[in-house]
Formats: structure tokens, sequence, C-alpha cells
């Protein structure tokens, strides 16, 4: 059964190059389209706050899984986010790549983390099957785990 826990609510006006606003404010911004498209300085676009979103997300559901299995991520760790938009055809696209970087843990049990989190994290379930997502550790492709290294 779903449950609900949370809904969050933004308005935008102008497109891309008009203004965000959450319903308690506490975003409320001007958007652009990204400076090397032609844009202004200054203002964010949908692909930023995308990116920031699943990183966070992601380094939650990180945290979560170490809580699982009994262990502490140390406090430097990080998930970078990646997001790109392309064009195929008439049509636009988004993939995104996500580089983490779990400081000082076995690379081993690193890499069943963060696969585990991928099977978690709400951004990674939300665009499974509708958009690439790259995991990569350190800066280095993450190879699926094996069966046995996931327990």
């Amino acid at each position: 059964m779903k449950k609900t826990l949370y809904t969050a609510d933004a308005t935008a006006t102008g497109g891309r190059s008009g203004h965000v606003l959450s319903s308690d404010s506490i975003i409320d911004m001007d958007m652009s389209v990204p400076e090397g498209l032609g844009g202004k300085k200054g203002a964010t676009n949908p692909e930023q706050l995308f990116a920031a979103g699943y990183a966070s997300c992601f380094q939650q559901a990180l945290l979560v899984v170490a809580g699982q299995q009994n262990e502490r991520l140390d406090p430097a760790s990080t998930v970078q986010c990646s997001v790109t938009l392309f064009q195929e055809g008439e049509a636009y696209g988004l993939s995104a790549v996500l580089n983490v970087d779990l400081k000082g843990m076995d690379s081993q049990k690193a890499l069943a983390m963060v696969n585990k989190a991928h099977e978690i994290c709400p951004y990674s379930v939300g665009t499974r099957g509708n958009m690439e997502v790259e995991l990569k550790m350190a800066g280095e492709a993450a190879a699926a785990v094996p069966e046995e290294a996931g327990k």
C-alpha cells in the first residue's frame, strides 16, 4: 500500500526564462536557459535543480543503506550529480551521472551500498527505464555488484 510522506509544490511562470516559486517561498528564484546556450548569468535552470535534488536524495539513500547495515559513512563522503540536456530529433531528453565518493570505505562494500541506494532512491526509482543514469565511484564506472557481494 502506498503511503504519501510529503508533497512538494512549486509554480513556474515564463518557462526557462521565467521564475519559480515554491508554496512555502523557500524557492523563489529566476530561471534562465543555461548561460552556455545564451541564457543570463545569476539564474538557475531546471537541470541544475534536478541535479541538486538527485544528488541530495541519493546521498540520503546511502545514509539509509549504511544505517541498515550498521555502517557509518565518512561525513566527507559526497554524491555529485551531472544532468545533461540533449536533443534527439525534435525531442529533448535528460541523462544523469552520479559520482559517489564514499571516502575510506572498502571498494566492494562501497559498490554494494551504491547499488542498494540506487534501488531505493526515489529519483533512481522515478527515472529507471525513463532516462539513462550512470553510476560512478570516485570518478570510475561502477560495475554491477556480484550477487554474493551485495549480501
